[in-house]
């Protein structure tokens, strides 16, 4: 994640990544709290949307990278991946 930070791209995928994940992370430490804010689930299941199609898109881009995020990350990997939604 450091590295992610200094390198200061933030149009990065990886950057775009590791801010929804910051984002998820806050919001599911405040829906344990709040269980009845349907305002914040429904942001929630946004952002997650989001994070996976930008981690799908970076799947099929580059492989190795996509790897090390993850791991970085301490996320899961992405089950299915439609590549007919990418042309390459």
């Amino acid at each position: 994640m450091s590295v992610i930070l200094q390198e200061e791209k933030k149009g990065s995928v990886e950057f775009q990544v590791f801010c929804f994940t910051n984002k998820i992370r806050r919001l599911s430490s405040h829906l344990e709290l709040h269980k009845k804010d349907y305002s914040s689930q429904r942001g929630l299941r946004k952002i997650l949307g989001k994070r996976q199609r930008l981690l799908a898109y970076f799947l099929i881009k580059n492989r190795i990278r996509y790897n090390e995020l993850i791991s970085q990350l301490n996320i899961r990997a992405i089950k299915n991946v439609n590549l007919n939604n990418y042309s390459l």
